[in-house]
């Protein structure tokens, strides 16, 4: 078997599925501008509201993400890998320039530029593994979508954590690690990364294949996620050996999903010494299979075969009929989607729930010292491990649910609306450890919202120009930064604010942010509303795709009885 032969079957296809995860490992390196901002703000004395509009010029660089989605069905994989890689290692590099005081700092407005390219890095290399990774487990959309943004989520732990374990929180070393990191990854990733077409004659097999063995990457990654948690309750402080066994340990869990591509190629080699013992003749092998396939339609397949052909024939006549008008869940270009209600109210819900989530984000290093707490590490890494769980939760909680019920996706959004509209809440009265919980629920439901948004898309506007219209949606992460970080919270920091020598300002006190999580909490009921509504107009889509997968699951179940009696 030639390498591009073996890359595009089922070994390779894992294998690049493995190599997608580690890309996402590192790629959420845009959510870590607390562990640097207050050293950019203390050398380049800025204001807050100057610090939150350079976090919003990085989540703007994602509003160029439309070039990665035009590009997505134009340029190779490998390309668009290489270009997200390449910008990131300029613009994170031009920052460790500034930061680690290796040149002077940089005019405000060329800093807006590297931190932009920083932003727009991340939309590259999503877009090449989401679309990639969604075609090529078609059936497993929401558990595919929730590994790989869980995944990111807990890439802004493993950066902060192994910086805190090499480096002490140093963030100059820790800009260096954004450059060089995901460069190095999205190298390998280009290697190993392909589409991979199902296999008919296999295609019931792949399923039992997929379920299973997504379930222990499910498992491995909250192993992941829990020696993280662990670390940061323990912290980093137990000498330089207790650190390298740290950072050692976490590489090793990040390599054990290898367990299911290389599992596959030992089967796929004892399979051939087999076959190729049975069957010394190849063509005899073929007249073999030719018999089968032969009695198998004699069985009654044949009637099957004709019943799908008819079927996909009305399909195509009824398509032809409404193509000036496609149907939710057909595949819709950009400007047919921008023609859909559903696409707009998904849209300014997921504004509304990515941009208030990312306020805390951005913002969190101040909502931190205005409470006067010293090191803010450990709530950045807490909204990394609590989003982590809310994508690998909701990812497969909501493919179940589909399946069991037909419960639309939609409601998940919904749930984590309101749970979050609570966090919130908690976060302006300001009761005894609230920047703990508000974080874990902040970071919780900002999870679920990414892991279920990105397969609704793709249920809602079908897979053809899914790579430009999941960059569109992803236009709300700097749509969002600005309305709610940028002007919101930063103007109200400066209200609060005094000025401080040198340049600059700062806000102490839980008044600093108290109306901030009040605008926060009721926006995030008005995403509420937005989801119900949205999850009501799509019940008849889950309810058929429901059908389509028990469908599908008793034509497998069968397929060996047919055989077996043969």
């Amino acid at each position: 078997m030639g390498s591009e032969a073996w890359l595009t079957s089922p070994t390779g296809k894992w294998l690049g599925f493995v190599t997608a995860i580690w890309v996402q490992s590192i790629s959420g390196n845009n959510y870590t501008f607390s562990n640097y901002s207050d050293a950019l703000k203390s050398i380049m004395k800025l204001t807050q509201l100057q610090l939150n509009q350079l976090s919003v010029v990085k989540d703007v660089g994602k509003a160029f993400g439309l070039l990665a989605g035009f590009a997505s069905d134009k340029l190779p994989l490998q390309l668009i890998l290489l270009i997200g890689a390449i910008e990131g290692f300029i613009g994170y590099g031009a920052q460790w320039l500034v930061v680690s005081q290796t040149i002077n700092p940089l005019p405000y407005w060329a800093m807006c530029i590297f931190m932009c390219l920083g932003g727009n890095s991340t939309t590259w290399m999503n877009t090449a593994i989401l679309v990639t990774c969604i075609r090529n487990f078609k059936k497993n959309r929401g558990p595919v979508s929730g590994i790989l943004k869980g995944y990111v989520g807990l890439s802004t732990a493993i950066f902060t954590d192994s910086c805190a374990a090499l480096f002490a929180n140093s963030p100059s070393p820790f800009l260096v690690m954004l450059a060089v990191v995901p460069l190095a990854v999205c190298f390998a990733a280009t290697i190993f990364l392909r589409e991979v077409a199902s296999i008919k004659t296999e295609e019931a097999e792949e399923d039992n294949q997929e379920g299973k063995y997504l379930g222990i990457i499910n498992i491995l990654s909250v192993i992941v996620a829990v020696y993280l948690l662990i670390y940061d309750v323990i912290g980093s402080g137990h000498g330089h050996t207790y650190n390298i066994a740290f950072v050692t340990i976490l590489l090793i869990l990040l390599a054990l999903p290898l367990y299911i591509p290389l599992n596959l190629a030992l089967k796929t080699m004892i399979s051939s010494t087999r076959a190729s013992a049975q069957f010394p003749n190849v063509e005899a092998e073929r007249s073999y299979i030719s018999t089968s396939l032969l009695e198998s339609e004699n069985s009654g397949d044949l009637d099957e075969v004709e019943k799908n052909t008819q079927r996909l024939k009305g399909d195509r006549e009824e398509g032809e009929k409404s193509r000036r008008r496609p149907a939710i869940g057909d595949d819709h270009t950009i400007l047919e989607a921008f023609g859909s209600v559903d696409f707009w109210i998904l849209f300014v819900s997921f504004l509304f729930g990515v941009g208030t989530g990312m306020t805390v984000m951005n913002n969190m290093g101040q909502m931190g010292a205005a409470l006067g707490y010293q090191n803010v590490a450990i709530f950045v890494s807490l909204l990394s491990i609590a989003g982590f769980f809310g994508r690998i939760i909701s990812g497969s909680a909501s493919e179940y649910f589909i399946n069991k019920f037909a419960t639309p996706r939609p409601i998940w959004n919904a749930v984590s609306q309101i749970v979050m509209a609570i966090g919130f809440i908690l976060m302006a009265l300001n009761v005894p450890g609230s920047l703990y919980i508000g974080s874990v629920i902040v970071g919780v439901c900002y999870g679920v919202r990414l892991a279920c948004s990105v397969p609704i898309a793709s249920e809602l506007f079908g897979l053809k120009y899914y790579g430009l219209i999941y960059n569109v949606m992803i236009l709300n992460l700097p749509l969002g930064s600005f309305l709610f970080s940028g002007l919101v919270a930063g103007f109200l920091y400066d209200v609060q604010a005094s000025p401080v020598a040198g340049g600059g300002n700062s806000c102490d006190g839980a008044h600093c942010y108290r109306l901030v999580y009040a605008i926060m909490a009721a926006t995030s009921v008005l995403g509420f509303f937005l989801d119900i509504l949205l999850a009501l107009r799509t019940r008849a889509l889950y309810a058929n795709i429901q059908a389509n997968k028990k469908r599908s699951s008793s034509n497998s179940a069968s397929q060996p009885n047919r055989n077996s009696s043969n």
